[in-house]
């Protein structure tokens, strides 16, 4: 469990949680070392993500326990289509980003510097707590990336876990080797955006680099059991060149096998980036069979109608065994994890039955849970 606040060595008036991963500098600039952007700050400097804030030569976490809210999602919603299909999820986040992407779909959040907005207040306990009195499998750190509160995530991690509730992490990847370790051990699934396959594109529209994203995919996939699933949002005359969808797909074959599941997801016009279009069902279509060409063996497509891209297919006999139509699943011909048709086993995490939770998104409000 983090510190409490009056743990630490704080002006009075200031609060906070001790914050991990960090060094000090000769010249007394506090570096944060838990991303690879490694903000130098002077005394009551915030770091790019703003959560993260050097206090009298401490590093301070100023979002611990608060969130943005609270809602029971599908778990295809993340996306995961191999993580315990048709169950219920808690989700939540805080506020800030380490990344700047001109098309954030999530911006009110991810770019608020208005802690107003962080409205809700749960303890990492009170979070497993209610997942359990929800009937939630998982519970995930969403809608602004965990690795800025990688202190909240971790310990409300370790409470779910004690509880028998998995977690999931949706996360850009954008994180040191330093602090990847500790952030994944306790972490049974991610979905992380591999927002496109050149480093232009990640320089310019996110002001971040492409390499120590591959490096966490490699990492996840050789040295942990976390659950992997990749999401690539598709942008029109950004990153949707069949040229860069093909390599990008060869060097996901070749560092992390072809059962690791793709998703391409269509984009809309929001934040920055309203001058161009939204992705079409073609677009994500020639994707898809870019993808299976090249050889991997689970590749959806996401944010548009299409049954057939979204469903899961037996990579042996080559029945539909998830028959997806969006979140909703609509035919099950799975048994624990094998094919019913061929008894091929498929890569995943999957119960002895399927989940009942649906397609609907829920609203929750902690306080009312926990009383």
């Amino acid at each position: 469990m983090s510190a409490s606040a009056t743990d630490l060595d704080l002006p009075p008036g200031q609060k906070g949680t001790p914050g991990r991963w960090w060094h000090l500098r000769e010249d007394g600039r506090v570096v944060c070392d838990l991303c690879p952007r490694y903000c130098a700050l002077k005394d009551g400097d915030r770091g790019f993500c703003f959560v993260r804030q050097n206090v009298a030569g401490q590093m301070v976490l100023t979002t611990y326990g608060r969130s943005t809210g609270f809602c029971i999602d599908p778990i295809e919603k993340k996306p995961l289509n191999h993580f315990y299909p048709g169950t219920s999820v808690l989700s939540f986040g805080t506020a800030g980003c380490n990344l700047a992407c001109k098309y954030c779909q999530n911006w009110s959040i991810s770019k608020s510097r208005e802690f107003d907005q962080l409205s809700e207040e749960a303890l990492p306990w009170e979070i497993a707590e209610a997942a359990v009195k929800l009937g939630c499998q998982s519970v995930a750190f969403t809608y602004n990336d965990p690795v800025i509160w990688a202190e909240y995530a971790i310990d409300t991690a370790r409470a779910c876990h004690e509880c028998g509730i998995t977690t999931v992490a949706k996360t850009s990847g954008y994180i040191t080797p330093d602090a990847r370790k500790d952030f994944f051990s306790v972490m049974d699934a991610a979905n992380v955006d591999l927002k496109a396959f050149t480093e232009r594109f990640y320089r310019h529209l996110t002001l971040t680099h492409l390499q120590p994203v591959l490096d966490t995919l490699s990492w996840l996939t050789k040295e942990t059991q976390v659950w992997l699933e990749i999401t690539n949002l598709v942008i029109p005359e950004e990153n949707d060149s069949s040229g860069e969808i093909q390599q990008m797909c060869e060097w996901i074959l070749k560092n992390l096998g072809d059962e690791v599941p793709v998703h391409f997801t269509a984009f809309h016009p929001d934040y920055l980036l309203r001058h161009r279009p939204p992705t079409s069902l073609a677009t994500l279509t020639r994707a898809r069979a870019i993808a299976q060409r090249t050889g991997l063996k689970f590749v959806y497509t996401g944010n548009v109608y299409d049954p057939e891209g979204q469903s899961t297919y037996c990579p042996g006999c080559g029945k539909k065994v998830i028959d997806r139509q969006g979140y909703e699943i609509r035919a099950y011909h799975l048994k624990e994890n094998c094919c019913e048709a061929c008894g091929r086993p498929l890569a995943g995490r999957f119960g002895e039955v399927l989940g009942t939770w649906g397609e609907r998104r829920l609203p929750v409000n902690i306080r009312s849970v926990r009383s």
